[in-house]
């Protein structure tokens, strides 16, 4: 693989976040949407996150394409749950097992690291050996498991929760 750029996300990497995160509502259970998701649907869950701030998204580009991203975001819109925030990621799937998502994680948590930010959460849909491994490498701990919370195309979805302080 060609060396690996990270990255703060920009409005021209939409078009490719959306082809990426569509291989997953298609493919896998691992994201809720149902539908495939075009760029216009996809804007106003980019413009969810800024330059500065708790809420930030992150690139992961090799050989000048965009491979994958991760994301800090709002984990609930209560006042109680400020200091809260919620982590994401989707990598390309010929981005999957090389690094790229632990990478991506350890500068998510170098971007908040001066921030009011008490607590990371993380939800992965289960089967997922590979992302249930990916945040135990980071450092989150398990902290349970809502047990088929989810249905998509006929199947009950189940998810494995973690979090870590910071």
């Amino acid at each position: 693989m060609e060396s690996l750029i990270i990255r703060k996300a920009t409005a021209a990497d939409v078009p490719r976040l959306t082809e990426i995160y569509n291989y997953y509502i298609v493919n896998t259970s691992i994201a809720f949407d149902t539908e495939p998701m075009t760029e216009e649907d996809y804007q106003p869950w980019f413009d969810r996150y800024s330059e500065s701030g708790p809420y930030r998204l992150l690139m992961a580009e090799s050989g000048g394409k965009v491979i994958g991203s991760a994301g800090s975001r709002q984990y609930r819109d209560h006042p109680a749950f400020i200091e809260t925030v919620e982590f994401g990621i989707y990598l390309h799937p010929d981005a999957r097992g090389k690094g790229i998502g632990k990478k991506l994680y350890g500068a998510l948590f170098d971007a908040i690291k001066n921030e009011k930010v008490h607590l990371v959460v993380a939800g992965v849909a289960l089967p997922n050996p590979a992302s249930v491994a990916l945040h135990k490498s980071v450092g989150f701990t398990e902290v349970g498991v809502f047990n088929q919370y989810a249905q998509k195309n006929g199947q009950y979805i189940s998810s494995m929760w973690f979090q870590k302080r910071v």
